[in-house]
């Protein structure tokens, strides 16, 4: 699905801001961990504002990181916040080299160092979210298209997220392109992060 720029009203959209001043943070499963260590390891979400003028509109660099290992993150990405109608498309990018900007969530001047020709369009990865009362629900988009590969098994994507102020909650399947058996992800259900550090107020709007 192809987006176009964002337009002026687009970028001031209350609930684009809204979303992004939820998503912006470190979360973190600790206390998921601590009482489920056997099948939860503690990690780190960061999702931390990039530029305005990135994408001359609001994004997001992003990495998941365990806590034993804060600078070695797992995955990284870059996405793009899109207001249609009534959700919000969230466009997401690899980066190229993405060991470059190990840290970035949580250094300043190694995110200043990421350029729009640093990164790929993932296709048919999009997240959509739409409100529900204070709650914001995300899904892939439709048509089970955003494949990854993972240890020679085409598989692809079924990821649902859930997201307030304070709370991440998210789980991220893989499914066999030809049986739709399940892959990778969790199997005993959802993570579930809570804020530890905002980044609310490096979201702005286009003036």
């Amino acid at each position: 699905m192809m987006t176009t720029p964002l337009s002026m009203s687009e970028a001031v959209s209350p609930d684009l801001l809204d979303l992004a001043r939820c998503m912006a943070g470190d979360f973190s499963n600790q206390k998921q961990a601590l009482e489920n260590a056997k099948n939860y390891a503690h990690i780190h979400v960061l999702f931390r504002p990039l530029p305005l003028e990135f994408f001359s509109g609001i994004g997001f660099y992003s990495e998941q990181v365990y806590d034993y290992d804060l600078w070695s993150p797992y995955r990284q990405g870059i996405h793009r916040l899109v207001a249609q109608s009534d959700q919000i498309y969230i466009e997401n990018y690899s980066l190229k080299d993405a060991f470059l900007y190990a840290g970035a969530a949580r250094n300043l001047d190694i995110l200043n160092t990421i350029s729009p020709d640093k990164i790929q369009r993932r296709p048919n990865c999009a997240m959509v979210f739409r409100r529900d009362g204070e709650l914001w629900r995300g899904s892939v988009e439709p048509g089970n298209l955003c494949l990854i590969e993972s240890n020679g098994c085409q598989t692809y994507l079924i990821s649902e997220v859930e997201v307030t102020e304070s709370t991440w909650v998210s789980l991220d399947r893989g499914m066999d392109v030809n049986t739709h058996q399940q892959i990778w992800g969790s199997r005993f259900g959802p993570l579930r992060f809570e804020k530890r550090e905002s980044f609310a107020d490096e979201v702005s709007a286009i003036p």
